[in-house]
């Protein structure tokens, strides 16, 4: 037991050592000699692993970039004070998979502890973002008791127009489409402002509601035990839980469906975000159920759902096509090993990573043979080979509803729907390209002198259609853009838009 305790100690101690460690390295300035062998070392291995690195942007202007960069650093810098010099240039790509991570403040057990027993300040609000502006979208928690709608003028004396300035340049979409980065600034905003100010226990915040303006303070606050007890229940998971994926943090399930009229005429899926587990059930039982019911119009609502599995794509859109399909084309690699560099373990969980490790021998001998050469390029050709329509195929009439942050996998569902004519696209242009984009798997590289991480896609995943060329993202058939009053007031003027279609369609076929 003496040899057990003395262990633990020892653990504790070297942990406490590295915590502390990473944290002062963060605030040590980096030589300007090692920074600029970081934006080297950046791109070249931009330049070994993506397999489309100059689809937006021509190698020469790119190369001009990162040039340009290395004669910025003057003097020595702080590990996110290069991120903020260093991740425009990538966002230059135009990949929305393609960021680079900053490091972040560690934390010892016992703060992690006290942390996990407070609530939040700004990362509990909802944010929506309009010219610049920032306003509270949803406050189901009613931190500070501000009202949807509510501006953020100021955060600590600071001016909100000026810290969203600063963190624009560190958003990109696919391509030259510009509908995705509000989105997804107002979803990072809080991430950002953590970055730069830290966790803070306090906040002073200046707002104006219509034209009163108020100061209020945010505090960080400690969860009752009513709260910590809920909040296990709601992990717990149930039947349902699993089918129609439950997330206890938002509190609403992933995968839905509903009826929208008496009669079971009218349905609508919403899927949040397609995260492939238990999808295979929902919608089996989904489809099975809209087969029964003898639904006449389907509407798949995948407005901010930022993608996820492309298993759980390829099988939504089976129950949808009429014949033997080919959901996605060859998937291109740079170079016929270039898998074999993947994050791998990564997506094992801490339990099964001896499972990992004993296949991992066999992962790496498929990734070689998988791969064959047409032309000057490499392709993986039999990751989704052709599939069958399902039993329970819906032929009636499909909406699907969009936006600007509906992106990767939500993209390419979006756009096959489109090119396939199988569905009419309502909304707004999506944030992920129509032609495709880089992600699937990944290879992490770690910068070695500011130890930043770069995630980097390794597979081009493209829809089986014909390309558009376009270089921006999946145009609606129908394009409704709600304001910043609808929006605010909760009015889903695309989705009325829909209805009011349907009812118009209705009419018609009593009326010929």
């Amino acid at each position: 037991m003496k040899k057990i305790f003395v262990f633990f100690i020892s653990l504790t101690l070297v942990s406490c050592i590295s915590v502390e460690k990473h944290n002062k390295n963060l605030e040590t300035p980096i030589a300007a000699e090692h920074l600029k062998k970081d934006v080297d070392f950046t791109y070249k291995k931009l330049q070994k692993f993506h397999p489309k690195l100059f689809w937006y942007i021509p190698k020469e202007k790119l190369d001009y970039k990162f040039d340009s960069l290395k004669t910025t650093i003057t003097k020595p810098l702080k590990p996110n004070e290069f991120f903020l010099k260093l991740a425009p240039v990538i966002a230059d790509v135009r990949e929305g998979h393609l960021r680079l991570i900053p490091l972040e403040k560690r934390f010892t057990k016992k703060e992690t502890k006290k942390l996990k027993n407070q609530k939040g300040t700004l990362g509990r609000l909802n944010y929506v973002i309009e010219n610049n502006h920032l306003y509270v979208k949803d406050n189901a928690e009613k931190v500070g008791n501000l009202k949807v709608g509510t501006e953020i003028l100021k955060i600590n004396n600071v001016p909100v127009t000026q810290i969203l300035e600063k963190y624009k340049p560190l958003i990109t979409s696919d391509g030259y489409n510009t509908t995705y980065q509000k989105y997804s600034l107002a979803r990072r905003f809080n991430t950002f402002f953590t970055l730069e100010y830290g966790i803070l226990d306090s906040l002073k915040v200046e707002t104006k509601l219509k034209d009163s303006l108020q100061i209020v303070v945010l505090k960080r606050e400690t969860k009752t035990k009513t709260e910590k007890k809920k909040e296990k229940q709601d992990q717990k998971l149930t039947e349902e839980k699993k089918t129609k994926g439950y997330n206890p943090i938002t509190k609403s399930f992933n995968r839905n469906l509903q009826f929208l009229a008496k009669d079971s005429s009218i349905a609508l899926i919403k899927i949040k975000s397609f995260s492939g587990t238990y999808s295979k059930k929902f919608y089996k039982e989904t489809f099975s159920t809209l087969k029964k019911a003898k639904t006449q119009y389907l509407i798949i609502d995948i407005r901010d759902n930022l993608g996820g599995s492309l298993a759980e794509i390829n099988n939504l859109y089976s129950y949808f096509a009429k014949e033997k399909f080919k959901f996605i084309k060859d998937i291109e690699v740079t170079s016929r090993t270039s898998a074999t560099q993947a994050d791998y373990l990564s997506n094992f969980p801490s339990f099964t990573k001896p499972l990992g490790v004993i296949s991992y021998p066999i992962y790496m001998l498929v990734s070689v043979i998988g791969v064959k050469k047409k032309g000057n390029q490499y392709y993986l050709t039999d990751l989704f080979s052709t599939k069958k329509t399902k039993a329970d195929a819906f032929y009636d009439k499909t909406y699907v509803l969009i936006n600007g942050s509906s992106f990767s996998a939500s993209s390419i569902i979006s756009a096959k729907f489109k090119a396939d004519q199988l569905a009419t696209l309502v909304g707004e242009e999506t944030g992920g390209a129509n032609d495709g984009t880089v992600a699937g798997i990944y290879s992490t590289q770690k910068l070695p002198n500011s130890k930043m991480k770069l995630p980097i896609g390794l597979f081009l995943i493209q829809p089986n259609i014909e390309m558009t060329n376009t270089m921006k993202g999946v145009t609606p058939n129908v394009e409704i853009i709600p304001t910043l009053d609808e929006v605010l007031q909760k009015k889903d003027v695309q989705l009325d838009w829909i209805l009011k279609d349907i009812t118009l369609k209705k009419q018609d076929l009593k009326f010929p």
